[in-house]
């Protein structure tokens, strides 16, 4: 039997870091604005006839092997360690090799880690028979990312992964809510340019140092995280209305309050980045993920995205991206 699973990375446009549990509970109306994009996390199992168990990835040019028999060693296996403590909590009864590779660069900060997981569930679910339903595959990508990472994740980059699409994910005590937003793409895919700056970054640094700060009753980082909220409910409002020069605006607002939560939030090397891309017709720079590295989203004037691209693609270490927003999430087929 052969299972090919896969699903799309994402762009979050606000409320980023408010989907981190705890942190959304303090501050009602907490919500995040993402959608997701064509460069996606694959994962493919083929069952084999003996009891071996081989974990492989291309991306990290690493392979793991066990036994059926010998499943307890993932537990604590410290390579691959998404992949070992997912296989871990699975527990398969048969032997089979797990290949996975994503189509984003490395540490993009586009959700690469968080997809793959979602991509790998629907994978290992269906090769024990459909053991879980598809409505708990979040709780449990965002439980075995935490044991792997060792801090609290957020949760907006599953709901991407599993949906796809234009997204508001609302945060409250009674749990998450995912609305499906319904814009034009074409304006969308028009106006957003996405750089990867050369720089992987580690957003469970970031964004761990910010959470302490928020549990130490941190009176600055509250006053942000309202404004971050504040920021993805003008964003959802802006998209479902249509209203494209309000959304450029309330991005750029945005851009100096996410500084603030961190020096880390941006390098000199997207520093430099930012400064040429607003000097060839972006509208405001969003940092994606945690920052620190990784990728940033551009806003554009209209007709300008082609302008924007060619500026940083002349910058050395930056990679522009081609990318289409990806209307589908999870996709698990079985031959």
């Amino acid at each position: 039997m052969i299972i090919e699973s896969s699903a799309p990375t994402r762009v979050d446009l606000a409320g980023g870091t408010i989907d981190i549990p705890p942190l959304f509970l303090f501050h009602e109306g907490a919500a995040t604005v993402n959608f997701a994009v064509s460069l996606r996390a694959h994962c493919r199992i083929e069952t084999r006839d003996d009891d071996r168990i081989i974990l492989e990835s291309i991306d990290q040019d690493s392979v793991v092997e066990t036994t059926v028999s010998d499943l307890d060693v993932l537990k604590s296996q410290p390579k691959l360690e998404l992949l070992s403590k997912l296989v871990y909590f699975f527990r398969p009864e048969t032997g089979f090799k797990m290949t996975t590779k994503s189509e984003a660069p490395a540490g993009a900060g586009l959700a690469g880690s968080s997809t793959l997981n979602i991509a790998c569930i629907g994978a290992l679910n269906k090769l024990v028979g459909d053991r879980y339903p598809e409505d708990r595959f979040i709780p449990i990508a965002a439980n075995v990312e935490c044991q792997v990472i060792k801090v609290p994740t957020g949760f907006q980059d599953y709901y991407s992964a599993a949906f796809g699409g234009v997204a508001c994910i609302h945060f409250g005590p009674a749990g998450n809510k995912r609305e499906g937003l319904s814009i034009d793409k074409e304006t969308l895919e028009r106006r957003i340019a996405i750089c990867y700056t050369g720089e992987p970054r580690n957003s469970g640094i970031n964004n761990w140092e910010i959470t302490k700060r928020h549990i130490d009753g941190d009176g600055d980082i509250f006053r942000i995280f309202d404004g971050i909220r504040d920021t993805a409910l003008e964003v959802r409002s802006a998209l479902i209305h249509g209203d494209w020069d309000s959304l450029g605006t309330i991005l750029a607002a945005s851009y100096p309050d996410r500084k603030r939560l961190s020096p880390n939030i941006t390098t000199p090397q997207m520093d430099h980045l930012i400064e040429t891309a607003l000097g060839n017709g972006a509208i405001a720079p969003k940092v994606c993920g945690a920052g620190g590295g990784g990728c940033i989203a551009f806003y554009c004037e209209d007709g300008r995205r082609k302008d924007v691209e060619l500026a940083l693609a002349g910058k050395t270490g930056a990679e522009v991206l081609n990318w289409n927003l990806d209307p589908n999430g999870l996709t698990v087929t079985v031959s």
